[in-house]
């Protein structure tokens, strides 16, 4: 699915249009081959079972809907929280000693730029960067290996270390969340569903083929519409939709801006 999670929104739109479309000439192709009188002797029947797929098709999609929205909601405070560690990191980087202080924060603001330079990109095909993961390293590198002379350098180490397990917990869920929420076996039964459910209506037999195909297609866009919300979302650092890069260009700043 990645050829489509990573389309942009203008795409995606192209593809409601013409899905939709195809959708409503499917009432008039069905209409040539089998007489109105046909097709209205099934509509009472097929009414009864058109409600049960609909019902269970609409439950599983919305289902789908929720999940992924709230997996993109995940990745967004997984970026915040990375961005609100690296911070921290950086400020108590301020009380160790200078030379310590100042490899500490180099590393940070260089961890933090192969994050948007590097780790950003890899996601966008459901990877992670190893310049960033070696980044990552030096920074528990330096953490570790420092020697504090009181109490206060080991808590300060500490708390260092605190911060960074909670940065690299956010840099862990922001890469599975990065490969996407919904499995190959959902997708297929989401198109397969989308098509049995439309294709459905075909066989329905109304006066006016218009009017059956125009009640096809507005069926037919709201099931492509949440199927492209779908879509859009599952990856939430690639594609139509991303979460924003500003938490981390923010603490950059900050970063800049600081004594």
């Amino acid at each position: 699915m990645h050829f489509l999670t990573s389309r942009p929104v203008w795409v995606l739109i192209l593809l409601l249009f013409l899905f939709t479309a195809l959708a409503m000439a499917g009432p008039a192709l069905v209409r040539r081959r089998i007489p109105l009188e046909r097709l209205r002797g099934n509509n009472e029947v097929a009414g009864f079972k058109f409600a049960v797929i609909g019902v269970l098709y609409a439950v599983l999609l919305a289902f789908v809907v929720i999940i992924t929205w709230e997996r993109f909601y995940d990745a967004e405070k997984a970026m915040a929280a990375e961005a609100g560690s690296a911070a921290t990191i950086y400020r108590l980087a301020g009380g160790l000693d200078e030379t310590s202080g100042a490899a500490l924060r180099a590393d940070m603001s260089a961890y933090l730029k192969s994050v948007l330079a590097d780790d950003w990109p890899a996601m966008g095909v459901g990877r992670s960067s190893r310049v960033t993961t070696r980044v990552l390293s030096d920074l528990y590198d330096l953490v570790v290996e420092y020697r504090p002379s009181d109490l206060h350098g080991a808590d300060l180490q500490k708390d260092l270390l605190s911060e960074l397990d909670q940065l690299t917990r956010a840099r862990r869920e922001r890469l599975v969340m990065a490969e996407g929420t919904v499995p190959s076996a959902i997708w297929f039964v989401l198109f397969l569903g989308a098509a049995l459910t439309i294709s459905f209506t075909f066989f329905f037999g109304a006066q006016s083929v218009i009017a059956q195909s125009s009640m096809t297609g507005v069926l037919a866009a709201i099931i492509f519409s949440l199927i492209l919300v779908i879509i859009a979302i599952d990856r939430p650092y690639t594609g139509a939709i991303m979460v924003s890069k500003d938490s981390i260009r923010a603490v950059l700043e900050d970063f800049q801006t600081a004594p």
